[in-house]
């Protein structure tokens, strides 16, 4: 993974220099600003990790546990922060960190941070005990802290609400480390060793539910680490410009799949920017597009962005192959075989057109799509299990030719949203909800193509997000849509007996795609919704709404 160069002007924190990392800085070559490794250890939280760290201006990377140390000291690093993870450290066979590690990060004065599992190894290799808990700790609990440590200098109190997950504890800790930090049932749950700059927290300060984990890790960066803010999404676009140039050379043409949504636009948009008209825009409707999409899209795409975009309708031939296809993983199989057709059939005019044949594929993959599918050997997220399989990931067919272009893909939503407002894309475009690339066969429950399925959806979607919109409630919200449910209820509509369909209303909020909530309505707007949805969409007499968080459940019922 190519390191993100950035611009030695750094906006900074006020802090004392720090001289060991100066002299590390000088002891060989140094491009951009500091950088944080997060060696993933398997957790679900891993990737927020390296989120946090980013949102505070530094740049981080994240790479597998059992990497070797040339992996490691190739991104020279000025932090390392273990992550959590399943596993136990003291079963036979565990993740544990590469040999040499803690002997080069003495010699190279780089500060440690391990997060639960993280924090486990410290104690581990370095001469402590783990051992498993007679209680395990789950879920948002307190916490008590030693406020003149490192770690919690300055905290308003001695406790703090903060999120577990653990069966293991730390019971003997390694000569130099003292517990600043206590649960109620007396588990350890901070530890530091000022002297060689290692600390480790036993519960996970880089998600939401610790109170003021992110103030935590924020001070162990810059006050205890002394590094730098320094990284920024200029950063991103400039060094993200001059990679497509060189991947793509001066000559080669590229195709790029316009989705309607922001991940693809912005990337597409950056392509442009690198490229110019080599660059050759496909927009499908694959008809199981929202209310009157095409139309809508295509003129933000013509209007607004100025792309170069061809649309092409191949909704009668796909729908035709989903006829009948009930099974959540077979459709998206059969949508991404059918995107494949098209786009062998579009790379073959656009090559008749321009006399080059295209070899390269621009695609809007995103971080969170690379954590939630399978992972392609060598893609260093080894250690996360499948989820789902996504319209982005996977790979293509050898035999289509076309080496992917995908420069979103280390990077999170909101990133990607501000990357877009970098390069003048219009604001009521990038504030847009995601939309799935299965489109709404994601969100038709079972066969899309049975009674109606689709027009209902369409105009219950429509129907409750502009009532979301009149509310002033849209850009409140992550991701607002309309499910199809494949069940019929009994009703009562104009003093009749009615069997017709049912329909559920999901509204999240979150920050980047990989945990959310539900969103909490005013009764009286879903009552109103309700109320429309009923009144004016045919064959619907019941509406609910999903009041599930993720996880458990995934954003998308399918």
């Amino acid at each position: 993974r190519s390191r993100i160069a950035a611009s030695h002007s750094h906006v900074g924190h006020a802090m004392s220099p720090n001289p060991a990392k100066k002299a590390r800085r000088e002891s060989g070559p140094v491009t951009g600003p500091d950088t944080v490794v997060v060696l993933d250890y398997g957790s679900q939280y891993t990737q927020l990790i390296t989120r946090r760290v980013r949102e505070l201006g530094v740049y981080s990377c994240l790479l597998p546990g059992d990497v070797d140390m040339k992996r490691i000291t190739d991104q020279n690093p000025s932090v390392i922060i273990l992550s959590g993870g399943p596993n136990s450290v003291h079963v036979e066979g565990a993740p544990t960190v590469p040999e040499g590690f803690f002997d080069h990060c003495q010699a190279h004065d780089i500060p440690v941070l391990g997060i639960c599992y993280g924090m486990q190894l410290l104690v581990q290799r370095l001469g402590g005990s783990v051992e498993a808990a007679e209680k395990a700790e789950y879920g948002r609990m307190p916490v008590h802290t030693v406020n003149d440590s490192l770690l919690f200098k300055g905290e308003p109190t001695d406790s703090q609400q903060v999120w577990m997950s653990h069966g293991d504890e730390a019971t003997k800790l390694p000569d130099g480390f003292n517990c600043v930090g206590k649960s109620d049932a007396g588990a350890v749950v901070a530890i530091e060793d000022p002297k060689r700059k290692l600390f480790g927290l036993q519960y996970h300060p880089e998600v939401t539910h610790s109170e003021r984990g992110f103030e935590t890790i924020k001070r162990f960066l810059f006050d205890i680490a002394g590094l730098t803010a320094g990284w920024s999404m200029q950063n991103v676009l400039d060094e993200q410009i001059a990679i497509v140039k060189e991947k793509v050379g001066p000559d080669a043409h590229v195709i790029c799949a316009l989705s309607g949504g922001v991940d693809s636009a912005v990337a597409a948009t950056l392509v442009h920017r690198a490229i110019g008209d080599r660059l050759h825009c496909c927009f499908v409707d694959n008809g199981l597009l929202r209310f009157k999409e095409q139309e809508r899209v295509m003129k933000m795409f013509k209007d607004h962005l100025h792309l170069p975009v061809t649309c092409v309708d191949d909704s009668a031939r796909l729908l035709a192959k989903l006829k009948g296809v009930t099974d959540p993983e077979k459709k998206r199989k059969t949508i991404g075989a059918q995107f494949i057709e098209v786009f062998k059939e579009y790379k073959a005019d656009v090559e008749k057109k321009t006399g080059v044949r295209p070899t390269f594929l621009v695609q809007g993959t995103l971080y969170p799509d690379v954590i939630e599918s399978c992972p392609p050997p060598g893609s260093d997220q080894k250690h996360s299990h499948t989820i789902k399989s996504h319209h982005n990931v996977g790979g293509l067919p050898k035999e289509l030719g076309f080496e992917l272009v995908e420069p979103l893909r280390m990077l999170f939503k909101d990133e990607v949203r501000k990357l877009g407002l970098l390069m003048d894309v219009p604001k009521q475009f990038i504030s847009r909800h995601p939309f799935p690339g299965p489109g709404l066969a994601v969100r038709v429950l079972g066969d899309v193509c049975a009674e109606g399925a689709l027009d209902t959806i369409r105009a219950v979607d429509e129907i409750y997000i502009n009532a979301i919109r009149e509310a002033g409630l849209y850009d409140q919200i992550w991701q607002a849509f309309a499910v199809f449910l494949p069940i019929k209820s009994v009703g009562v509509q104009g003093d009749q007996r009615t069997h017709s369909h049912v329909v559920g209303l999901r509204a999240i909020t979150s920050s980047d795609g990989m945990t959310a909530d539900w969103f909490q309505f005013e009764p009286k707007f879903l009552q109103e919704v309700s109320a429309k949805i009923c009144n004016q969409v045919k064959n619907v007499n019941r509406v609910v709404y999903d009041i599930t968080s993720k996880p458990p459940s995934t954003v998308e019922w399918e």
